[in-house]
């Protein structure tokens, strides 16, 4: 099934939250609910979105809009996973990834050069009458939640700034640098001490053998 386009009404589903509660689409008719789906809880980039949106949460409440997020992973996932962070917006166990498939978002995906099928990083803005307002496709993690919020209240999408690739490139041959100066500081002190042991060693042998001469020396008088 292609992906739920604009325009199109969302069909009404039935997933348990991470407390065992079943949500239904019919228990948010009259208000806008953002629908964003997300490959597995607890992975950095899963993370990192659900506290995004868990930051303007109380933004989206204002503005009339609830959060809900979908994986495949279980009640219990879900609830230790909203435990750990804090969230507090209701995230749906799509464990037999229905509402995925209903939607669209159940696509095929590549990894490390092998084919499986799993949840397409996808978010969709469901209007008060239980149709697709907008819809993210393939989702890009930084900023997302910001632009959501936007969209929810009708505003130009916000300007997101890139990562900054550069500066963390900068920093990276900076520490690499570090590293190496580091590494040739330690090689240095290595070798003089080793210079340092052999100098001493050839001196003890060099006495030893004076020694050793001047003992044969006197014992031939």
């Amino acid at each position: 099934m292609g992906l739920l386009k604009v325009g199109r009404r969302v069909p009404d589903f039935a997933v348990k939250d991470g407390e065992g509660n079943t949500v239904r689409l019919g228990n948010y008719v009259g208000q806008k609910v953002v629908l964003y789906f997300y490959p597995k809880d607890n992975t950095p980039g899963c993370t990192t979105e659900a506290c995004d949106f868990n930051a303007l949460h109380s933004k989206f409440r204002k503005a009339g809009a609830t959060v809900l997020g979908v994986s495949r992973d279980s009640s219990k996932s879900h609830h230790t996973f909203a435990e750990k962070f804090g969230l507090e917006f209701k995230l749906l166990a799509d464990v037999d990834h229905g509402l995925a498939e209903s939607l669209g978002v159940w696509q095929k995906k590549m990894l490390y050069g092998h084919s499986h099928m799993g949840i397409v990083r996808t978010t969709f803005l469901i209007d008060e009458k239980g149709q697709v307002q907008r819809v993210w496709e393939k989702v890009k993690v930084h900023g997302h939640a910001r632009s959501v919020l936007a969209a929810v209240r009708g505003e130009p999408e916000p300007k997101i700034k890139k990562k900054a690739k550069k500066k963390k490139a900068k920093k990276k041959k900076a520490t690499k640098k570090k590293g190496k100066k580091k590494a040739t500081k330690k090689k240095a002190t290595k070798k003089k001490a080793t210079k340092k042991k052999a100098k001493k060693k050839a001196k003890k042998k060099a006495t030893k053998k004076a020694k050793k001469k001047k003992a044969t020396k006197k014992r031939r008088r």
